[in-house]
């Protein structure tokens, strides 16, 4: 953005600085004579959408928008413009955060994502989403970023795992007028249509409105697999004056699943199978799954003062799915010993689900000499509730190199469920952003939080109830010796309710998890940064076998995970840009009564990276032309918790040919390139599950 200054006598004298509320322009008009009029300055305030892969600030690490330079912590946030290029899902966005392994399958209704080896939340706009409602069908629409934040944050989020979190940003309503409509095709009978709408509803742009809607009719590789989807995202804010804001928003996602993909055989895929190598497309689960997501919420931001603001979000998520009827799921044994019938069981189940949160913030900036002082004061309520049903029946065997679908019987009843449980949460969050010097400054926090839990058992006719409590800090310190280089270190502590009682009708202490990170990050010139980091994460009071008393748990566990991380994100010369990370997670079990210690964590692989790099021509007749390519490798990953077997390595080559001018963009997208045999992931020797071949897509839009 180019700000230019004119007088019309004179050139003014003119500041630029950065302060807490963002950067601010004065412009002082000077007197006759030369000298500088003793006025009050004037503030422009420039606002803009974030272009680029380069994202300097953040709000959900600290609750408060802070440049990433002044975080204790490692943060990789995947921009808007990488995801637009990528044409992608969220499950293939997340391979662009090295640290990151989603265990699900591509097409299926929600992600399973671990950070740094421990399975991890999904948070929206800072507020946990425990129902993963806005990963439902793996679309971004509504989505404008996604932040990984490394380690515990416990101290922001109540419980959590150690490994990180995942946060969704979601597109914000903007002053002026944009409209855009993309329209996709592809391989697969893949058709996708979106539209992106925004603007004032009244003159004074007081009132703003965002509208984000998709409909996705598509097929997969894998046999009878299929989706459709409808997701619509509205948002409505209101600044009823100059200190008050308040923002609804919305987000109803529609899907229905056919034979989702739960996994093929170990065996005649990664291992050997005297009989062949089964068929990747192979699909035995024969069912159609609907489901159902809906999330309302809003944000009340009020300045309280000039110093004093205070923030009020409430989030409310509902999602209902399920298999029923003669459309009951089908879900995969294991082979028999002929090595190509497979057993199966037809499932029919149901899930309503409901989660309430409310949080409320207050911040103050204040100064105890010449130490700056941002302190922030929290409390958060939540209620998660669910209603569970299934049930199982034997069904008809399936010959896994000879497939015949539609002849399934539904037999005897196998097991059955049916419980309800509701989960109660409160918390209290301290926290202070302490400026020492301009180069030194400290980041420390603390959370109290108390839990309770219910769990009913309807067959049973049994009620069950737990509660507990935990401390969560947190600690943190940034040293920057020169302002583009910033050294940190940080300290801090998780936990997860460990629900259950032990031999003796104990009831478990929470599983606790801590972190010791140091790294650096270096703003490179002003399109270029990169962040360095080394982690150790010791989570402890893990649930492990009672080796005396059969069919019990004890807290003796512990599990241990150290690596390194590098991210590397901006524009390199104009029009050349690239977003690119390597991480080394070693994820081991170090304490454990029935998995062997030194096993490595299930689905961790010890060497991942990734690259995305665009250039795009930016003068002459070809100028909006533009070329990119993908490179993804994971390594090879543990198969189960017992280490029996090793998922294999992959590299996958993504490529991408776009042209842009005056609103216009088209672009094809090719996936997995080179056409390579590879794995997602895998479960155990019963459920691996292959990837996509070469996939390509086209998109035509239009933004005006």
């Amino acid at each position: 953005m180019l700000v230019t200054v004119v007088g019309e006598e004179e050139q003014p004298t003119v500041e630029l600085f950065d302060s807490e509320k963002g950067l601010i322009f004065s412009a002082t008009p000077l007197p006759e004579g030369g000298q500088t009029a003793q006025e009050e300055n004037i503030e422009l305030v420039v606002t803009g959408e974030q272009d680029g892969y380069r994202v300097p600030n953040t709000s959900t690490a600290t609750r408060t928008d802070t440049p990433l330079r002044d975080i204790p912590q490692s943060i990789q946030i995947i921009p808007q413009e990488v995801l637009q290029e990528q044409g992608g899902d969220l499950t293939s966005a997340l391979l662009n955060a090295p640290s990151v392994r989603n265990s699900a399958p591509t097409n299926f209704d929600s992600l399973r994502v671990q950070v740094r080896g421990f399975s991890t939340p999904v948070t929206v706009n800072g507020l946990e989403d425990s129902l993963n409602s806005s990963t439902i069908g793996s679309d971004l629409t509504g989505i404008e970023r996604i932040e990984i934040l490394g380690g515990p944050n416990s101290v922001l989020l109540g419980s959590s795992a150690p490994g990180g979190t995942v946060n969704f940003v979601t597109k914000q309503p903007l002053r002026d007028p944009y409209y855009f409509a993309e329209i996709t095709a592809g391989s697969f009978n893949l058709y996708r249509g979106e539209v992106d709408l925004s603007g004032p509803l009244e003159p004074s742009k007081r009132v703003l409105y965002r509208l984000n809607t998709s409909y996705r009719d598509q097929e997969f590789f894998n046999d009878l697999s299929s989706t459709r989807s409808f997701v619509i995202a509205p948002v409505v804010s209101f600044a009823f004056a100059e200190n008050i804001k308040l923002t609804l928003e919305g987000r109803y996602a529609n899907v229905k699943f056919n034979s989702i993909p739960l996994g093929l055989p170990a065996i005649g895929t990664i291992l050997p199978n005297p009989n062949g190598e089964i068929p990747r497309e192979f699909n035995p689960n024969e069912g159609t799954y609907l489901a159902t997501s809906t999330r309302l919420g809003y944000a009340l931001d009020v300045k309280l003062s000039e110093n004093w603001s205070l923030r009020n979000g409430f989030q409310f998520t509902r999602y209902s799915g399920g298999y029923s009827g003669e459309n009951a799921g089908t879900f995969l044994i294991g082979l028999l010993p002929d090595n190509r019938t497979l057993e199966r069981v037809t499932f029919n189940e149901a899930s309503n689900q409901n989660d309430f949160r409310l949080s409320t913030n207050v911040v103050g900036q204040f100064a105890t000499g010449k130490v700056q002082h941002q302190l922030l004061l929290g409390v958060d309520l939540g209620r998660v509730s669910g209603k569970f049903s299934g049930k199982d029946r034997e069904t008809t065997t399936i010959d896994v190199f000879d497939p015949v679908y539609g002849g399934r019987t539904f037999g005897e009843v196998t097991s059955e469920y049916s419980t309800e449980n509701v989960t109660d949460e409160l918390g209290f969050l301290v926290q202070d952003r302490i400026t020492i010097t301009n180069n030194l400054k400290l980041l420390v926090g603390g959370r109290f939080d108390l839990f309770r839990q219910t769990n009913k058992d309807l067959l049973a006719d049994t009620e069950t109830h737990q509660s507990g409590s935990a401390f969560s800090p947190r600690l943190g310190i940034v040293y920057q010796p020169i302002p583009p280089i910033s050294l940190y270190a940080n300290y801090s502590r998780s936990f997860e309710p460990a629900i259950g009682r032990a031999f003796d009708g104990s009831t478990f202490e929470p599983t606790r998890g801590t972190q010791f990170e140091i790294g650096v990050k270096a703003d490179l010139n002003d399109r270029l940064s990169a962040t360095l980091a080394l982690y150790d994460i010791t989570q402890s009071n893990v649930l492990t076998d009672d080796p005396d008393n059969l069919g019990f748990s004890i807290q003796t566990g512990e599990q241990r995970s150290q690596g390194i991380e590098l991210n590397l994100a901006g524009e390199i010369l104009p029009g050349w840009n690239i977003f690119a990370g390597y991480a080394y997670n070693d994820a081991r079990v170090t304490e454990d009564n029935s998995i062997p210690v030194g096993n490595r964590l299930e689905q961790t692989a010890p060497h991942a990276a990734s690259l995305w790099t665009t250039y795009e021509i930016q003068q002459g007749s070809l100028r909006g032309l533009g070329f990119g390519l993908g490179l993804f490798y994971v390594g090879d990953r543990a198969g189960d918790s017992d280490n029996t077997f090793e998922v294999p390595s992959y590299l996958r080559t993504d490529a991408t040919i776009f042209y842009k001018r005056d609103g216009f963009r088209a672009a094809i997208n090719i996936n997995n390139l080179f056409d390579v045999d590879y794995f997602e992931s895998g479960f155990n020797r019963d459920r691996v599950f292959p990837g996509a071949p070469l996939t390509v897509q086209g998109t035509i839009s239009w933004e005006f």
